[in-house]
């Protein structure tokens, strides 16, 4: 086989794969991994996947908010052979506030995790794009909660297909309080969420990469070099603080976290939500 024809063949999978993405997604019905289209652990074709996916929700109308950060915990790396977190993009139709009612049909096998969301004052797109820029490019912290999502069936997933399926991004939710970075540090957080009630996880800011900063680090220098860097005004949901629990219709999470106070939201029939 030609390098040529291998290379025909790696575009036509790329386009399988986003293919079998988008129409579980349009549908509601889960679908097969892709990893037998692009590989298990292939980063270039997954990302080409995302990619390719990205821009088809783009051209649907729907419009890019900021970015999400998986594979933060070092166990969840191990699980799936890994040694960096991934990350996907936030659009406008997963955003939520704190209180709203998110509807069952907006986020397919849903899974929660709490998280400490940024803003963006300024660009990440020159520079050396180290902790100190970034710290000084952020605008606020946010609590946040991500139901997370996957088009996959049974979330049978390894690297590759997280990453081809927008590194299992759903919905986000952002609460009441911003907080900037010299009232509040990120690192010493402490986390608990509940759903009805129930502790159901808990952990610290120091469980994200050893600091939820240092995700934004790596994102930002990632980012840049795929071409599409971080700009002003977009919000990064920076990784999880503790463990991903499955949520049902019906339920009420609740995120508390220390220094920047608690987001809820109810997992239900749809209503007319607020848009962030």
């Amino acid at each position: 086989m030609t390098d040529a024809t291998t290379s025909v063949a790696a575009a036509q999978a790329v386009r399988a794969a986003a293919a079998r993405l988008l129409t579980a997604a349009a549908a509601g019905e889960p679908c097969a991994p892709v990893r037998d289209l692009i590989g298990a652990d292939d980063v270039h074709a997954a990302y080409a996947v995302q990619e390719l996916v990205t821009q088809a929700r783009v051209a649907a109308g729907t419009a890019v908010t900021g970015r999400k950060i998986g594979l933060t915990s070092e166990a969840v790396q191990r699980q799936l052979g890994v040694d960096q977190p991934d990350f996907g993009f936030l659009f406008s139709d997963m955003a939520y506030l704190g209180g709203d009612v998110v509807p069952v049909g907006a986020v397919l096998q849903p899974r929660v995790e709490a998280e400490i969301a940024f803003t963006l004052a300024s660009d990440l797109a020159e520079g050396r794009l180290d902790e100190a820029q970034v710290r000084a490019a952020i605008g606020h912290a946010i609590p946040a909660l991500e139901i997370c999502g996957s088009r996959i069936s049974g979330w049978d997933i390894r690297f590759g297909d997280t990453v081809a399926d927008n590194a299992s991004a759903g919905a986000y939710v952002l609460g009441p309080v911003r907080a900037r970075l010299d009232q509040f540090e990120p690192r010493v957080a402490q986390m608990t969420m509940s759903i009805d009630g129930v502790e159901v996880s808990s952990g610290t800011g120091a469980a994200c990469v050893g600091d939820p900063i240092n995700a934004v680090v790596w994102l930002a220098q990632k980012a840049r070099e795929l071409g599409e860097p971080l700009r002003a005004g977009q919000v990064v949901l920076s990784g999880a603080l503790g463990p991903m629990r499955p949520v049902a219709p019906g339920q009420t999470v609740r995120a508390e976290i220390s220094g920047l106070g608690s987001v809820t939201f109810t997992l239900d029939e749809p209503n007319d939500k607020e848009q962030v």
